[in-house]
């Protein structure tokens, strides 16, 4: 059970995880072991919520297929399971980017003594300024 936020869960079954063969340099280790994992997540047929989904669907992300299929190749480390831990990081990171909905911000306006203490400042920087012309006797 992958557990986004308080209300938010995916069930294990529909995380779908296969152990590759990883890519690049690694000598021996590289070739004989399979630490590296594909992720799969089909939004459609997740039990996310229809909202989610459509905002998962509508991101801008290369990670997305077409079919709606999230897909996460995680091969940084040489383990496979801190390899399916980054995936799964990976894979939460993504829905919570669309869960959480920003607020909007409230246009607000200067109080009344902060624009007095605003204009006060400018006056004050005018006469110091004023002061570095040159002295007339």
């Amino acid at each position: 059970m992958l557990q986004i936020s308080r209300n938010v869960t995916i069930p294990d079954s529909e995380i779908e995880m296969q152990a590759v063969r990883a890519q690049g340099a690694g000598g021996q280790n590289v070739n004989k072991v399979a630490s590296a994992v594909h992720l799969r997540f089909d939004i459609q047929a997740s039990s996310l919520h229809a909202g989610f989904k459509e905002k998962l669907l509508a991101l801008n992300d290369q990670r997305i297929t077409k079919e709606g299929v999230i897909i996460i190749k995680a091969q940084q480390h040489r383990t496979q399971e801190r390899n399916r831990e980054e995936a799964l990081a990976r894979l939460s990171e993504l829905i919570k980017r669309v869960i959480y909905v920003q607020k909007t911000r409230k246009a607000t306006k200067p109080t009344k003594g902060s624009k007095q203490r605003r204009m006060d400042s400018k006056t004050k920087k005018g006469q110091h300024k004023a002061l570095r012309g040159k002295v007339n006797y």
